[in-house]
């Protein structure tokens, strides 16, 4: 008889070592299982230095062996201990080694979170079709906030960091919490209610709407319609802060902003009031270079028109016309004296010529025309300055009324700062800040008392 190895037919059979068997063994398995889902609970529960996860998945009658390796743990968004109830997705194998029969995990869930993501699936699209999450819906936030309203637990840890970031960042801005509990049944309704209320007494003009992290059934009240409507519908912008970074829920996509936690939502909240300080000094010093500048050209202006003023003063007029008078005089003297040297020649030759004929009449016609003239010449003398005079005049109580003085006198002042600069623009002065004024019969000094006046 040949010896060997036979089947029960007595055929030979075909001998496998070990590791073959295991192989084959394992390409069977992750063949007809390459995924799978199974519910369980958690136990054993293994973490080694090299980041991987070992545990036990069992339920009341049977265990199964499981590895988790790290770059399937990095996508976790809760921290697997025992006892917990969880959703394994992944492929059957089997251990070589040790020839294990194990499920590789490749995705974890707690139980009954699948549940709860189809129906966020379900009502996130819902929403979209509605156009709640639409971007021109979206409000825009105010630069500067007068009060703040927080909807979230007094007692979280939400709360203390969005306090701590509003302080550190603008502690001049009230902060007004609305109470209300995060998670449970009927908190959704009451955060609804609380959003509808800080609408309805108009306390504030942004609302930060603040949870810390959790798993998705931790965060669901902020997944539940109610709550959504209540963010679309609210008078007032939301910002919202719910959970970590990587936690996205309804309320997110419904919010005016999304921040990636509460206190993220505190930073977008309010401006950081160190940097409105720089921007401040150096508007300030912007400010003080321009005015110095303006100062500097219209000291220039003022000049030019200090001189153009001059040259058009009355009194330089005066002396112009009467220069031009003196000059008109003494013109006219000389046409005078002439016109006397002629006269006199002519008289002279009429006296000559005429003796036989009476010379009477044409010396007292010429006596006479001499005399009109002398009358006229007057008369334009006169009418001349008295016209240089009443020009001068006006010239005169104009430049009065277009002078300072002049308008101190109706009751007008001209208010300085301590340091000089006269003051024509509300900005220039603040509650508390001593001015100067002058008016017609004298100076005083006042302090600003309030602030609330109109700007241009």
């Amino acid at each position: 008889m040949e010896s060997g190895t036979f089947d029960q037919d007595g055929e030979r059979a075909e001998i496998f070592t070990v590791s073959r068997l295991n192989r084959e063994a394992r390409t069977l398995l992750e063949t007809g299982f390459s995924s799978v889902r199974v519910e369980g609970e958690l136990s054993n529960m293994a973490r080694p230095g090299s980041g991987h996860m070992y545990f036990t998945l069992k339920d009341q009658g049977a265990q199964v062996r499981c590895a988790m390796f790290r770059q399937s743990n990095l996508r976790l968004r809760f921290r697997p201990e025992d006892g917990q109830a969880v959703i394994c997705r992944g492929r059957l194998s089997i251990y070589e080694l040790r020839g294990d029969y194990q499920l590789i995990v490749e995705a974890m869930e707690p139980a009954g979170e699948g549940d709860l993501q189809r129906e966020f699936e379900r009502l996130k699209t819902k929403l979209a079709a509605e156009g709640l999450f639409a971007e021109e819906h979206k409000r825009p936030l105010p630069a500067l906030p007068s009060r703040i309203g927080v909807v979230t637990s007094p007692t979280g840890a939400a709360i203390r960091d969005i306090l701590h970031v509003l302080a550190r960042r603008f502690p001049a801005v009230p902060v007004l919490v609305y109470p209300v509990p995060v998670q449970g049944d009927g908190a959704a309704a009451k955060i609804a209610a609380a959003i509808r209320a800080a609408g309805e007494r108009a306390e504030c003009d942004v609302l930060i709407l603040a949870r810390g992290g959790g798993s998705l059934e931790d965060l669901w009240a902020f997944n539940e319609e109610v709550l959504a409507r209540a963010v679309y519908d609210s008078e007032i912008p939301v910002i919202s802060g719910v959970g970590h970074e990587i936690d996205f829920t309804i309320a997110d996509f419904v919010a005016d902003l999304r921040a990636p936690t509460p206190s993220g939502a505190a930073e977008l909240a309010v401006p950081d009031g160190q940097e409105w300080r720089r921007r401040f000094e150096v508007t300030g010093s912007r400010l003080q270079t321009a005015a110095r500048r303006r100062l500097t050209d219209l000291g220039k202006q003022l000049r030019w028109l200090s001189q153009g003023l001059w040259r058009l003063h009355p009194g330089n007029r005066l002396r112009q016309q009467a220069q031009r008078l003196d000059e008109l005089e003494a013109r006219i003297g000389i046409a005078c004296r002439g016109r006397i040297r002629h006269c006199r020649s002519q008289l002279a030759a009429l006296k000559a010529g005429l003796r036989a004929a009476s010379p009477l009449p044409a010396i007292r016609a010429a006596r006479q025309r001499l005399e009109a003239d002398k009358g006229l010449l007057r008369s334009a003398i006169r009418h001349r300055l008295d016209e240089s005079r009443n020009r001068l005049e006006v010239l005169y109580k104009t430049l009065e009324a277009l002078g300072p003085a002049a308008t101190l006198e109706r009751g007008y002042a001209i208010v300085t700062l301590p340091e000089g600069p006269i003051v024509r623009d509300p900005a220039q002065v603040t509650r508390g800040q001593d001015v100067a004024g002058r008016v017609a019969t004298g100076r005083f000094s006042a302090r600003v008392t309030d602030e609330d006046q109109e700007r241009s």
